[in-house]
């Protein structure tokens, strides 16, 4: 675990956890999975987890709407929303994956919030999940898994 990272070295692992093809794709990812994060819990808290990660990536919890009250179905098409948006007006490549559906949306989200888990010091992880209702489990299961898809991949 590290005490500084790098934006190229969390958006990089993202790709490498997700399978994406585009660096572009694994800089959408971590942005839908972190806004939709950032407007789920109070601010205190994505502060907190924003606080060590890259200034490229801690804007996305830090700028969203926080404290908004919705449950993980929500959060879920949320994620998928951002995910299969076209941002119209940016004229950088941003690269939309095609068609991303509710359960590669699930997977997207659980590998970003592990990565956060491993990249954040201290609990701050334990204090977002301790807000969350039970129904948010799912979205921790690879934090502290024993194996983990793309560990697996590996082999």
């Amino acid at each position: 675990m590290t005490s500084e990272t790098s934006y190229t070295d969390f958006v990089g692992e993202v790709q490498h956890r997700i399978e994406a093809g585009r660096q572009a794709e694994a800089v959408r990812t971590t942005r839908a999975v972190l806004e939709t994060l950032g407007e789920r819990v109070e601010e205190g808290a994505a502060t907190d987890v924003a606080s060590p990660l890259p200034m490229e990536i801690d804007r996305y919890l830090l700028a969203a709407d926080h404290g908004q009250q919705f449950d993980f179905d929500e959060f879920v098409t949320r994620v998928r929303e951002r995910l299969n948006y076209e941002d119209l007006d940016l004229e950088t490549g941003y690269g939309r994956p095609s068609g991303i559906d509710e359960s590669d949306a699930v997977f997207r989200a659980k590998a970003v919030v592990a990565l956060l888990a491993e990249r954040v010091p201290g609990g701050e992880i334990g204090n977002i999940e301790a807000q969350l209702p039970d129904e948010y489990g799912e979205l921790f299961e690879l934090v502290d898994a024993e194996t983990t898809p793309w560990e697996q991949r590996q082999g």
